[in-house]
């Protein structure tokens, strides 16, 4: 049966819902959108459509034969390039805009390695795990910058920091034969330098090239080419032109001529093959590049054919490279600059490991030289007379000038080993070589016969004590008792009685007993502060009772040196110190010098000075001519555990100490047995003499 219209049910309308009208979606506006943007672009699309059919490629191409009909017409090879273009462009363009330029270098490109330098100038060590100095660009000269340039990249101050050509073949080769060579212009260079890794991939060479158009914009040449110079690599172990042009010719850069210039450029093509002290085949290979490079100069009109035809030789660089390590000596001196320089310039540990500060102290390269000799000699002599004495056998010795300069230390046989400091340890008692301190103390302050009162009396030269062996010391209630009850009394070093004896002739024949008792009558504490004003240490002194004048403080050889300085200086006492002026890179650094002071009257300093030059004249007969003014003592300790000579001629004070002490066992000082020899003829004498020659 057919269904007639009329009989199908009528849908009921739909009631409106009561409330507000929903909004469209998110997807109802997003179509609504994309219709809108359809409808503008169908216009185009419908005009561009025969175009895109033509460049649609159909194979096989009608209308052609043979293999012609698989190629694809000029027109699709037109859009697949600038297709590829547009594509290569846009990636360029996200690549630039997400490179930044690190904040941080990497860590071996700011650290250098601090140089230390002898009072004459000269380079006497150097410290750090980085062999590099930074030069500013002011101080290398034009000829040597532009023998770089003419090696590695003339276009320099032309380009925008990046070889298009160059970067091209360099991308060939890392894809075409797993290589990255070439390609890279100075900027680029130095980016991998200081902010990149040396790994080869395509991905580094694009963040490099990236960062070298920035760095180019950001930096000016010069500060790009002074970066560079500094932080490249010039083989036997050094980075920057400065350390390469001491590594090779053992000179500054500043000092470099063009033909040395040349050929350190040469290395930065790689160090390994144009170094010519490595092969005979590298010494061709740098006479080759070194004959190259300064044609190129030529070339690019940096150098004059007038001067490029006087370098027709090879400069033959250094056979190895003056490498001014540490070792034996000059750790000692080392470790004493280092100090100072840390302490006097305000330095944190940390500012002085990064590196870059050239220390010019005040050692003296001779007497350093001397001084070592001596004491080597003495150990020699030492180990042949006595080898189990000289086993345990030990040398301290300083030379320390008037104004405070530390001239020479003798610290040890091997630092390395050692690891202290012979010339700067408070380790055994001065003995009677304190003597000229409580002579200094007498005559500077007066003694007191009463107690309880200010009242002084005046000492001189010509003042008269008691000189016999063994003789009680007294204050003015009576003899001095120790506190085991003892009665103090004062012993000679020989053991020999002198009877009443003037002041001077006890100190010029290192009478103890008479100072024992003036070091009384002066006061204990103004003997301590006697010593300490010339130039000893408040912690090496020994304790405040009788034996304290006999010598029971214990001050280093630098001390000692220096504290007999100040009376050779007419009594102004300067701190010793070892360094006398320190840079960082060229510029100068804040450092605080020590100042001369008063310690004692003029009058007093003469007065010790004359009893010490007589000193001198009496042990040594014909050591010396008078003219020579050597005034020197020698010192013993009480129980022999410590030999001493110290003196002054020509405004520099050197003090020498022998002792024996088995660091194995203990820090206790042992008798010497006869190692130091006779007072006459004593080691300490001999190492002095020798050290202080000539006596003329």
């Amino acid at each position: 049966m057919a269904l007639r219209v009329s009989d199908v049910p009528k849908p009921k309308p739909v009631e409106p819902r009561s409330g507000p009208r929903r909004k469209p979606g998110p997807t109802t506006a997003r179509a609504a959108v994309t219709a809108a943007v359809s409808a503008r672009l169908a216009p185009v699309i419908e005009g561009a459509a025969p175009y895109v059919r033509r460049l649609r490629p159909k194979y096989p191409r009608p209308g052609r034969t043979g293999w012609r009909r698989w190629m694809p017409s000029w027109r699709q090879w037109l859009g697949a390039v600038l297709t590829l273009f547009a594509a290569t462009a846009s990636l360029l363009g996200v690549a630039y805009a997400t490179t930044e330029i690190p904040d941080n270098l990497n860590t071996y490109a700011t650290q250098q390695d601090n140089v230390y330098f002898w009072e004459d100038g000269t380079p006497m060590a150097r410290t750090g795990w980085v062999r590099r100095q930074e030069m500013p660009l002011k101080d290398i000269p034009e000829q040597v910058r532009w023998a770089v340039l003419a090696a590695e990249n003339e276009s320099f101050y032309s380009d925008p920091g990046i070889s298009a050509s160059g970067i091209t073949r360099a991308l060939w080769r890392t894809v075409g034969e797993g290589d990255t060579q070439g390609g890279s212009t100075i900027t680029q260079q130095y980016v991998k330098n200081v902010y990149l890794s040396q790994d080869r991939s395509v991905s580094r060479k694009l963040t490099e090239a990236m960062m070298a158009i920035k760095l180019d914009q950001k930096m000016s040449k010069d500060q790009i080419l002074e970066g560079y110079l500094n932080t490249s690599w010039f083989g036997r172990g050094t980075y920057g032109i400065q350390r390469a042009a001491q590594a090779y010719y053992g000179k500054e850069v500043s000092e470099l001529n063009p033909s040395e210039a040349a050929f350190l450029a040469s290395l930065l093509k790689g160090a390994g093959l144009f170094d010519p002290s490595l092969s005979a085949n590298n010494h061709a290979r740098a006479v080759e590049r070194w004959t190259w490079i300064l044609d190129r100069m030529v070339k690019i009109g940096k150098l004059s054919a007038e001067q490029r035809a006087k370098y027709t030789e090879f400069p033959e660089p250094l056979k190895q490279s003056r490498v001014y390590d540490t070792g034996h000596q000059s750790d000692y001196l080392v470790e004493l600059a280092t100090q100072y320089a840390k302490k006097s310039a305000h330095i944190s540990d940390q500012e002085f490991d990064l590196g870059g500060y050239q220390i010019y102290t005040t050692f003296d390269r001779k007497r350093e030289n001397a001084l070592t000799a001596a004491v080597t000699r003495a150990r020699k002599d030492a180990r042949k007379d006595d080898p189990d004495k000289a086993r345990t056998a030990h040398y301290g010795a300083a030379s320390v000038a008037d104004d405070g300069r530390i001239l020479a230390v003798y610290g040890g046989p091997d630092h390395r080993k050692q690891g202290f400091n012979e010339s700067n340890a408070t380790t055994v008692p001065a003995g009677s070589a304190f003597l000229p301190f409580v002579y200094a103390a007498g005559l500077e302050h007066g003694v007191r016969k009463e107690r309880g009162t200010t009242a002084t009396t005046p000492v001189g030269p010509d003042s008269v004590y008691n000189g016999d062996d063994d003789v009680p010391v007294t204050t003015p209630e009576g003899p001095y008792w120790d506190r085991s009850g003892k009665k103090v009394t004062a012993h000679n070093d020989d053991g020999k009685s002198w009877g009443q004896i003037p002041l001077h002739k006890a100190l010029a024949s290192s009478v103890n007993a008479p100072f024992m008792q003036l070091g009384l009558d002066t006061g204990l504490d103004k003997v301590r502060l006697t010593a300490q004003a010339a130039g000893l240490l408040s912690s090496s002194m020994g304790p405040q009772v009788p034996e304290l004048s006999l010598g029971s403080s214990t001050p280093s050889a630098i001390r000692m040196a220096s504290a007999y300085a100040t009376f050779s200086a007419q009594g102004t006492h300067t701190e010793p110190y070892s360094v006398r002026r320190i840079t960082r890179n060229g510029s100068g650094v804040a450092l605080s010098t020590p100042k001369p002071r008063r310690a004692v009257r003029t009058e007093v300093a003469d007065q010790v000075t004359d009893a010490l030059t007589e000193s001198f004249r009496t042990q040594h007969p014909g050591a010396a001519p008078d003219s020579a003014k050597v005034a020197a003592k020698g010192g013993t300790s009480q129980k022999d555990t410590a030999a001493w000579y110290v003196g002054t001629h020509r405004s520099v004070s050197t003090a020498v100490v022998t002792y024996r002490m088995d660091l194995s066992k203990s820090l206790e000082p042992l008798p010497l047995k006869g190692l130091a020899g006779s007072p006459a003829t004593s080691v300490p004498y001999g190492i002095w003499s020798k050290s202080m020659s000539p006596l003329s």
